[in-house]
């Protein structure tokens, strides 16, 4: 699999400078605690849910059922630097009760499918005789519980914009068209995650022109469509979001630990413990960071990349779809870290 990046340095340097504080951030932050730096610190006490309690895990994130042998994988929780910020353990029947009478969508690829999946098992090892009602039609999937009144769906759009077909049969990456905000006009609370699929070439490029504007081209660098893409989708927030009635945030960019060609990035295979150093910025969550400080409309960073990058022994590796002759580093296993980001999400949400 091919990649195309060619930002350079300076520019990051330029954008990180340029970055302000218009991000919105929780509760805690604004009392000065910040939930996203701190340490991935052992506890006996996690995983908040044995994997084996949750029948609808996804063959490609269920590690343990998959023969993963090691389990310290699970035993991390997140603890932040600062000790006045206490991130609370997730409680399941809290959240529902919090939730009551909303709907809750996740808008994005399969990691956003990763963080609903890792939701929906939470919720349900936490009330495991309530009844919930699972549906999917095309891309779009929904885990209702019906006594809590609380809907949690997960809509699949890698790109945010649109992917259309020509009359010949090519297809269009659409950089300034987002038809598919029509589905989730009506939610209270969406989570945006989108970057991995940016990177694809060759058979698992999803299309055969980049338009925006009055531009067709076969392909152009992958950092500036992913940015092109984001500010559409911005204007669209900016544009069409009550923040009275509801909650936006964007998941991150969730870290791949896969060795290639030309990259020193470290491989999961075979890693049990976390890293203890982390790595420098990823191109697209300077890129991310920057669009979100323009907005005019309050939007929640779930800044898991850091933490996230340091957790190279949370992936499926040779336990998820792929096994050996693909090993996966670019999900995460369920139970394990995407429980964290949502124990993030929900202090965000307080």
């Amino acid at each position: 699999m091919g990649f195309i990046i060619t930002t350079s340095l300076a520019a990051l340097l330029v954008l990180i400078l340029s970055l302000n504080n218009n991000v919105v951030k929780s509760k805690l932050s604004e009392k000065g605690c910040d939930i996203f730096q701190g340490n991935w610190v052992y506890d006996e006490s996690y995983p908040l849910y044995d994997s084996s309690q949750c029948p609808f895990i996804q063959h490609q994130f269920d590690c343990k059922k998959n023969g993963r042998p090691d389990l310290d994988y699970l035993k991390y929780k997140w603890q932040p630097t600062d000790i006045r910020c206490v991130l609370p353990r997730f409680n399941g029947v809290d959240f529902l009760r919090k939730l009551k009478g909303k709907r809750l969508m996740f808008v994005g690829d399969s990691l956003s499918l990763n963080q609903w999946q890792s939701l929906t098992c939470m919720l349900h090892v936490a009330v495991p005789h309530a009844t919930y009602i699972s549906e999917r039609i095309g891309g779009l999937s929904n885990f209702t519980f019906p006594e809590y009144e609380v809907s949690l769906l997960f809509f699949r759009n890698a790109f945010l914009v649109d992917i259309t077909s020509e009359a010949r049969g090519r297809r269009v990456l659409r950089l300034d068209s987002i038809s598919t905000s029509k589905i989730w006009g009506a939610m209270d609370i969406m989570i945006f995650d989108s970057w991995h699929w940016w990177l694809h070439t060759g058979r698992k490029q999803p299309w055969d022109l980049i338009a925006y504007g009055n531009t067709s081209v076969p392909d152009m660098d992958r950092v500036t469509a992913y940015t092109i893409a984001l500010n559409t989708w911005a204007a669209w927030i900016d544009s069409n979001v009550d923040p009275r009635k509801t909650r936006v945030f964007f998941q991150g960019v969730s870290p791949d630990h896969a060795s290639r060609q030309g990259s020193s990035a470290l491989d999961c295979v075979e890693q049990t413990q976390p890293l203890r150093n982390e790595v420098g910025p990823n191109p697209a969550e300077i890129v991310l960071e920057e669009v979100l400080s323009l907005m005019q409309k309050p939007v929640y960073l779930l800044n898991i990349t850091m933490l996230s990058q340091l957790r190279i022994d949370g992936h499926p590796s040779v336990y998820g779809l792929g096994g050996h002759s693909l090993p996966d580093c670019s999900h995460w296993c369920i139970a394990g870290v995407p429980d964290i980001w949502n124990e993030l999400l929900n202090a965000a949400l307080d």
